[in-house]
């Protein structure tokens, strides 16, 4: 066994492997940028070595720094992680030179599968099969259009060397074919280095289904089954579980028995994953191979009990595999949502800063949490804006949609923008919970994008009862300041009034022990809680039923967060409540006028300059945050006026680009 491995990543991957390497009593070694020096994985493992400024071009990317990073260390082996040199050939045939072990498959695998139409070759050999299409690179924008014409709309461009939904655009026309060429290619060559692009038939509802596959350095090759993986957005999974609701057993063997031969094919030795693209018919293509750990794998781990970390490590020893494919066993059903620091209300647009508060929901034989940040750390606009995985098992598939609902309820995270209301949302919604996905879900179920209508509560009572009983605990404290006159004592009123979404509905407050007795509308609520002034999180019983609701008080409102709904509630005297029926509304400021940054991040073209005329739909400016680049488009006609963002220029949320006359 190694005595010391470096792990060339960070972030939650960076911590997954270092809890493993702990465990089997190996030291670690972790390398980070500038960035990242108060990283988390930098905190756990035993070593840290920095390998350049931010940027990851500069830094995670750059091979020669990890090398030397290894030698001062006297690192043994590398673990890539995945993303950065996970599934650089390059990058496992410099380290087999110097002496190190890649923790991974040999580099003629990675080559051969790393590589979109080469691995796509190779498993039509193999007899996988694979999807009609144009096997080979497209030079132009107008060879493009050719091609798709030739397959027939709608088409798919891919980066060669793609991944993570980067590289990759749909077209439905030779317009969007011409203009995906571009954006495809300009992604991909930034973020691999690598601009080839090919193009492939776009199969109608598909489901993005893959099998995680084991082999080792004496022949042995096994599957430890699917993960169901069709939850995407732009390409990027949100939602995995495993196994899928969607597979019957012959095609769950036939999906195995591919992967393995294609595994066979290139004597792969490590974790790999082969993906597939599966029609409604449950025919099923080859999409490609992933030659390292998947951001999904733990979801493969709750099924089958075993530690893909630790096989991975061992099988780079020269271990054997410890299992056949007759010893695999699934438990149950795993489900895993990614937590990420984006805002789902503004078009998921990146979010960056620190993480002011951060409590995830605690582990359990059910629970399971891979984060590689802290409270008071930041996301930081260089990477990807990944929070924590969320993870959580059942003996069904019910059970297991029941933990991860439980679970996003408490999980509490401030100082940055989060997507778990989008997470709650899609885990309520009646195609997830009947197990009707596709890749297509998401953009059909919120085609105008994800309003706060679609996180709408819907049980409003229990949230009217809790604020009243959060309340009634701060008046009763109130009520007991010392130093008041004799017989003049602070009493508190029973009734009062709740303002929620603009509706005021009157309830009776009574204090009883271990909580209150709230009466609202014909009905009596029994309140019970032990929760302590200052708690982010409301735990106790409504009516015997366990509940868990994120609180706030912000002056005189309460914030409730719960099942993904966010509220704003207040609690006020009869009088008051009437007082605020009076209030005007204050409008909005118009911005108009203004064309603002929808996100942190780089401003790297302007299209227009003063005394233009823009019309609607027309490109203005490209910003590239967390590696994508977005295009900014007029909402509607006018003239520029004034430019007040010059190119180069790292732009805030909201900061003004351009002001039309």
């Amino acid at each position: 066994m190694f005595d010391k491995i470096l792990i060339a990543n960070r972030g939650e991957i960076a911590c997954r492997v270092i809890k493993t390497a702990r465990k089997m009593g190996v030291r670690t070694v972790a390398v980070f940028s500038e960035a990242d020096r108060d990283a988390l994985h930098v905190l756990q493992a035993d070593e840290a070595v920095c390998i350049g400024p931010p940027p990851s071009s500069d830094s995670y990317l750059v091979i020669d720094r990890i090398l030397q990073a290894c030698q001062d260390t006297g690192a043994e082996a590398v673990h890539p992680g995945y993303g950065f040199l996970s599934e650089n050939a390059e990058f496992a045939s410099r380290l087999d030179e110097a002496g190190i072990v890649f923790i991974g498959p040999q580099a003629h695998a990675m080559k051969c599968m790393g590589d979109k139409i080469t691995s796509k070759k190779l498993a039509r050999d193999a007899g996988v099969n694979t999807i009609p299409g144009h096997i080979g690179v497209i030079e132009s924008a107008e060879d493009a259009v050719t091609i798709a014409r030739r397959a027939g709309y709608p088409v798919m461009l891919k980066a060669s060397a793609g991944g993570g939904g980067k590289g990759m655009r749909i077209a439905h026309n030779d317009d969007e074919c011409r203009d995906g060429f571009e954006r495809a290619r300009n992604e991909a060559r930034s973020a691999f280095g690598d601009e080839r692009l090919f193009l492939e038939k776009y199969i109608e509802d598909p489901r993005h289904i893959e099998i995680q596959v084991l082999g080792d350095k004496h022949g042995n090759v096994i599957h430890l089954g699917e993960r169901e993986c069709s939850l995407q957005r732009r390409h990027q999974k949100v939602i995995e579980e495993a196994p899928s609701p969607f597979l019957d057993q012959a095609t769950r063997t036939a999906m195995g028995d591919q992967a393995v031969a294609l595994a066979r094919s290139v004597n792969y030795e490590s974790a790999g994953t082969v993906e597939f693209i599966v029609d409604r018919d449950r025919n099923f293509y080859f999409l490609e191979m992933n030659t390292r750990l998947q951001v999904e794998h733990p979801v493969t781990e709750f099924v089958t009990g075993l530690d893909l970390v630790e096989l991975m490590i061992r099988i780079a020893v020269g271990e054997p595999l410890p299992l056949s494919q007759a010893d695999v066993q699934f438990n149950g059903w795993a489900i895993e949502a990614r937590v990420y620091a984006e805002d789902p209300f503004r078009g998921f647009l990146p979010s960056v800063g620190r993480l002011v508060r951060y409590s995830p929901p605690p582990e359990s034989d059910s629970v399971r949490v891979d984060t590689g940040v802290y409270e008071g750390g930041e996301v930081s606009i260089h990477y990807d804006p990944l929070i924590a995985k969320l993870i959580t098992h059942g003996a069904t598939r019910g059970r297991a949609i029941t933990h991860m609902r439980e679970a996003l309820n408490e999980f509490h995270v401030r100082g940055v923008s989060h997507n778990i209301s989008f997470l709650a949302a899609l885990i309520e919604h009646t195609r997830f919970r009947e197990g009707r996905l596709s890749t297509n879900m998401i953009a059909e179920e919120y085609a105008d994008g994800f309003q706060s209508s679609d996180v709408i509560h819907d049980d409003p009572a229990l949230l009217i009862v809790v604020a009243a009983a959060i309340h009634r605990k701060y008046m009763d404290r109130a009520a007991g300041i010392s130093g008041q006159l004799p017989g003049y004592e602070r009493t508190v009123d029973d009734h009062w009034v709740v303002v929620m979404n603009g509706d005021q509905s009157p309830v009776e407050i009574r204090p009883v022990s271990g909580g209150c007795d709230v009466t609202y509308g014909n009905d009596i609520f029994h309140v019970r809680s032990d929760w302590q002034f200052g708690r982010p999180l409301f735990q106790g019983t409504v009516n015997g039923n366990e509940i868990c609701i994120q609180v706030e008080r912000r002056n005189m409102l309460y914030r409730l967060f719960h099942w993904g709904s966010q509220v704003d509630i207040m609690v006020l005297t009869g009088r008051a409540a009437e007082l605020l029926a009076c209030m005007p509304i204050k409008t909005p400021q118009d911005t108009s006028r203004f064309l603002l940054s929808p996100m942190p991040g780089l401003l790297t073209q302007l299209r227009v300059e003063p005394g233009h005329d823009v019309q609607s739909g027309q490109d203005l400016a490209v910003i590239e945050a967390m590696k994508m680049e977005n295009v900014l488009r007029a909402e509607r006609d006018g003239k520029v006026s004034k430019v007040l963002a010059a190119v180069g220029e790292t732009l805030a949320v909201d900061q003004p680009i351009l002001e039309y006359e």
